[in-house]
C-alpha cells in the first residue's frame, strides 16, 4: 500500500471518529436530563457499596478507631479465631435453616399471588386487594416486632386469648427456639408477600393478550392458560430473582430476627450476620466482626455461582 493511500484510509478513520464521538455527545445532551437522574444511584453505589470496601483490609488489623489503620497488624489471627470458634457451626446452621425456611415457604408465595391477583376479573377488587397487600411492607421493622411480641405474649397476647378459648395452656413462643423459624416464616409471610409480587404484576402486564385469545379460541380453559402461558411469562423473572435470592441467602431478615432475640431463643436465633454485628458493635472488635462479615459475603459469592451454575444446566436461564 503506498503512502498517499495509507494517509487517506488514516484521515477518513480520524474523521469517521470525530463524527462518531460528535453523535455521542449530542446525544447525551439531548438525554442530559436522564444521566442527571443516575448521578444519585451512582453516588449510593460509590459511598456505600465501593468505598467502604478500602476497610475490609481492617480483618488483618486489631483495629481501633482512633488509631485507624495504624493499628497493630496480627494477619489471619481473626479468620484463624473465626474458624476455630466451637459456635461457628451453629451459627452456619441457624443461618442456612431460617433463611431456607423463608426461601423455602415464603419465596414461591409472592408468585402464586400474582397468578391470583391476574385472575381476578373485576379490576377494582383486585386494586383494592393489591393495596392492601403492599401495606404490611412500610410497616417498620421495629413495630412488626412489637405487634409480634405482643401478640405472642403468654399473658395479653392474642394467641394466648384463643388458646385459654379453647381450654388450653398458653405458651410463650418467643421464649421457646423450637418456634423461632415459625414465628419468623408467619411474620415475613404477611409482611413481604404483596410487595414481592409487584414484580411478577408488572411482568404479567407485559405478556400479550393475544396468547390468552388464541388459547380460548383453541379450547384452553383458566387452568391450561395458567399452565401454558401464564407460569412461562414469569419463569425467566422468577429464576433471577431466585439467583440473587440465594446470594442473599445468609444476611437476609436480619433486623427483625436480631429484634426478636431474647436469652431463651438464642440456640436458635443466632446466626453469622447477628453475630458480626454484636462483634462489632457491643464487644467493639471490629477486626474481629470485619473478619466475620467478609468470610460471611464469600459464602454468599459462592451459593450465588453455585444457583447461577444449576440455573443454566438446568434451565438455560442465568445472570452471568
Amino acid at each position: 500500500m503506498s503512502d498517499r493511500a495509507a494517509g487517506k484510509i488514516r484521515r477518513h478513520t480520524i474523521f469517521n471518529s470525530a463524527r462518531e464521538r460528535k453523535l455521542v455527545w449530542m446525544r447525551i445532551v439531548r438525554a442530559r436530563y436522564i444521566y442527571l437522574m443516575m448521578v444519585p444511584v451512582i453516588a449510593y453505589f460509590v459511598l456505600f457499596k465501593y468505598m467502604p470496601m478500602w476497610f475490609l483490609r481492617s480483618a488483618f488489623y486489631d483495629y481501633k478507631l482512633l488509631k485507624g489503620f495504624n493499628s497493630n497488624y496480627v494477619g489471619w489471627k481473626w479468620f484463624e479465631r473465626l474458624l476455630t470458634n466451637p459456635d461457628l457451626f451453629t451459627y452456619i446452621r441457624n443461618t442456612l435453616v431460617l433463611n431456607f425456611s423463608a426461601l423455602v415457604f415464603l419465596f414461591p408465595q409472592p408468585l402464586i399471588f400474582a397468578i391470583l391477583l391476574n385472575e381476578v376479573r373485576n379490576r377494582h377488587f383486585m386494586k383494592a386487594v393489591q393495596t392492601i397487600s403492599y401495606l404490611p411492607h412500610f410497616v417498620s421493622t421495629v413495630v412488626l416486632v412489637s405487634m409480634i411480641t405482643t401478640m405472642c405474649s403468654p399473658s395479653i397476647g392474642t394467641i394466648a386469648k384463643i388458646v385459654k378459648l379453647f381450654g388450653g395452656t398458653p405458651v410463650n413462643y418467643l421464649s421457646e427456639p423450637k418456634y423461632f423459624v415459625t414465628v419468623n416464616v408467619i411474620s415475613g409471610f404477611w409482611q413481604s408477600v404483596g410487595w414481592d409480587a409487584v414484580i411478577y404484576v408488572s411482568t404479567l402486564a407485559g405478556i400479550d393478550e393475544v396468547l390468552y385469545e388464541a388459547a380460548r379460541i383453541d379450547g384452553a380453559n383458566r387452568w391450561q392458560q395458567i399452565l401454558h402461558i401464564t407460569f412461562p411469562g414469569l419463569l425467566n423473572t422468577f429464576v433471577l430473582l431466585l439467583i440473587m435470592q440465594v446470594g442473599n441467602l445468609l444476611s437476609v431478615n436480619f433486623e427483625k430476627v436480631y429484634l426478636l432475640q431474647n436469652t431463651l431463643n438464642l440456640s436458635a436465633s443466632e446466626m453469622l450476620p447477628t453475630f458480626t454485628y454484636k462483634t462489632g458493635m457491643e464487644s467493639h472488635k471490629y477486626g474481629y466482626a470485619t473478619a466475620a462479615g467478609l468470610f460471611n459475603s464469600l459464602c454468599s459469592v459462592v451459593l450465588v455461582f453455585i444457583a447461577n451454575t444449576v440455573s443454566r444446566k438446568v434451565s438455560e436461564i442465568s445472570l452471568f
